[in-house]
């Protein structure tokens, strides 16, 4: 008896089917058994058309790489990812972003400085491969990592947020092209290191969220332009993600067991003022990142072993009260590090 097609079942149930298979002793005698079938599902279940957008992985020792979006085949929710950058225990991937190959990419450090960096000057790789080191192209120093890489606009503001809670927002004019590389954007010693930069328009609201799964929301105008406290951050906790919402956002919150949430922002009420202590966001102590979604956008994670998984958003099931999440890569003695989403309108 051959196998019936299994593209759309569950990933459990194929590990299930993986394991009756191997007991039953079926992998030596049939030609299709060899093949694991979670391995034989990563097959491409959408093909996208040719598109000049990118999507930029960084290691945490450095390497960056860029690799056409295209590329990347999209499974559905909870599948297994394919093997995207390369590199060498210790270092690991922990950094996604989304931008166009006629863009600009400003580049945030740990340190709390930027840089400019003209996409199309990386050299497009395969999906499985190491990049080049950020480090001496930028020379960082001793300990400083890449922690946000955002596409430059025209208009709006980049939100800034420490790992201690504090934000600042600074206009678009000030990542112009007469920018002086690795300008200084705050004072370190007051601040602490950057975690994460968001853009966003001056009029929304800005959502914290800390690795413990706590989280503030707050109007981005109530921020002094000198920055200050946004979030009250616990002891043990630190800032991991900010993000531009108002009340229709969808936001999506990831953990490092690869579970995930749609938070529905029509359901986390903001403060009047930063500077709370926040509310639980996500049932996890161990929270990855989070991002503003529409269900109309792509997903995209990647582990600490370098497997990148790309699903629809409309997947993961919306919610307006605190989850637990559901998983949406699978992991076997690994972690989810990093994620980024991607709309799917191309530029021109």
């Amino acid at each position: 008896m051959q196998r019936p097609d299994l593209s759309n079942t569950p990933p459990d149930v194929i590990r299930y089917i993986e394991f009756l298979e191997r007991k039953l002793g079926l992998g030596a005698s049939r030609a299709d058994a060899l093949t694991p079938l979670s391995e034989a599902l990563q097959e491409v279940v959408y093909t996208e058309p040719e598109t000049t957008s990118c999507i930029l992985t960084v290691s945490a020792s450095g390497w960056i790489k860029r690799t056409y979006r295209h590329l990347y085949p999209r499974q559905h929710r909870g599948g297994m990812g394919i093997f995207d950058l390369d590199t060498v225990p210790p270092d690991h991937p922990s950094l996604l972003a989304s931008v166009d190959e006629k863009q600009t990419a400003l580049v945030f450090t740990s340190n709390a400085r930027v840089f400019r960096l003209s996409v199309g000057s990386l050299d497009s790789l395969p999906v499985r491969s190491k990049g080049i080191n950020v480090l001496e192209r930028f020379g960082l120093e001793a300990g400083e990592r890449v922690v946000a890489i955002l596409p430059e606009q025209a208009r709006g503001y980049v939100a800034l947020a420490s790992e201690l809670g504090k934000v600042r927002c600074l206009r678009h004019h000030l990542f112009g092209e007469h920018m002086r590389q690795g300008t200084q954007l705050y004072n370190l010693l007051e601040f602490g290191p950057l975690a994460a930069a968001c853009w966003t328009p001056g009029s929304a609201d800005l959502l914290l969220v800390t690795r413990a799964g706590t989280g503030i929301r707050f109007p981005e105008k109530a921020i002094p332009p000198q920055g200050g406290l946004g979030l009250r951050v616990a002891e043990n906790d630190s800032v991991v993600s900010i993000a531009s919402v108002d009340d229709s956002s969808s936001v999506f919150v990831l953990s490092a067991d690869g579970k995930g949430t749609l938070r529905q922002m029509s359901g986390f009420a903001a403060n009047k003022s930063p500077g709370g202590s926040g509310k639980l966001v996500l049932k996890s102590s161990s929270v990855v990142g989070a991002c503003t979604t529409d269900l109309n956008d792509d997903l995209f994670i990647i582990s600490r072993l370098g497997k990148i998984i790309r699903f629809k958003a409309d997947e993961v099931p919306p919610t307006e009260g605190v989850v637990q999440g559901v998983n949406c890569i699978a992991l076997r003695a690994d972690e989810a590090k990093a994620l980024v989403n991607v709309c799917l309108v191309t530029l021109g």
